[in-house]
Parts: structure tokens; sequence; C-alpha cells
């Protein structure tokens, strides 16, 4: 039998919450997913105001970033440099971005999930799933 760990609601939850009163003391709006290490969703806050659009990115970040066990960064530098990575249609699938805001949380060397931002520049997307992995580990 293969026993997986993952984030459990609670933590996902603390994560989200902490995000989302940084992104509201910046005046700002967002999408905070949390996702388990196969990239399925354990918890979604859309902010009020924030894009549409980034609702859909905001969970293809975190599922890439499970997914490959990488920042979400990290995957579409390498894709934008495919002479020194890869070319990201590779992966056959249309949910892998390489925007940033998309961060694995590793737990004992194993990736348990990720937490992922969207509607914001990258750098404060970035910025803010990191502190909602510190917030996750903080709770281990």
């Amino acid at each position: 039998m293969i026993t997986e760990s993952t984030i459990e609601y609670a933590e996902a939850r603390r994560a989200i919450d902490a995000i989302h009163a940084e992104v509201l003391k910046r005046g700002k709006a967002g999408v905070i997913v949390v996702c388990d290490a196969h990239g399925d969703l354990i918890a979604l806050a859309r902010m009020d105001g924030a894009p549409l659009s980034s609702i859909t990115i905001a969970i293809n970040k975190a599922y890439s970033a499970a997914r490959e066990k990488k920042p979400s960064k990290e995957i579409g530098d390498a894709s934008r440099r495919p002479d020194k990575g890869f070319d990201i249609g590779y992966f056959g699938d249309p949910k892998f971005t390489g925007w940033g805001g998309g961060m694995p949380v590793w737990k004992d060397g194993t990736v348990v999930g990720a937490i992922a931002v969207s509607g914001l520049p990258q750098a404060e997307d970035i910025e803010l799933a990191e502190l909602g992995v510190s917030i996750i580990l903080e709770a281990s």
C-alpha cells in the first residue's frame, strides 16, 4: 500500500488567510490556490475584484508546480529557452504554465502540494506564494 502525505485543509486555509491579508494590505486583489501533490485543488480563494482569468491561471500555476516539483517560473524560464530547456508543448498537457507564482510545498523530501497566486504582478505572485509555503511549513 502506498501512503502519501498531503496538505490538510486547515493548513491550506491558514496559508490562504495569510496571503489574503497581505494582498488586502497592499490594496490589491488576486486568486489564491492550494493543491495536493497531483495538482488537484484543496482550496481556492478569489478575492473581490480579482481578474476572472486569474482563476484558471492560479489553478494551472499550482498544478504545474506540484506536477513538476519546481516553481512555475522555472518551468517558464526553461520553456522560453528551448535550446537550454524544453518546449512546454512537449508536456502534452494544456494545463502546464510557465508564469511565475506557483510554488511546490516540500515536506520531508517530498512534494505534498503547491500554492499559487495570480492577479498581481509576477514578482508579487511569487512573493505571496512563498509566504503561503512558509505558513504551511511553520504548521508542520
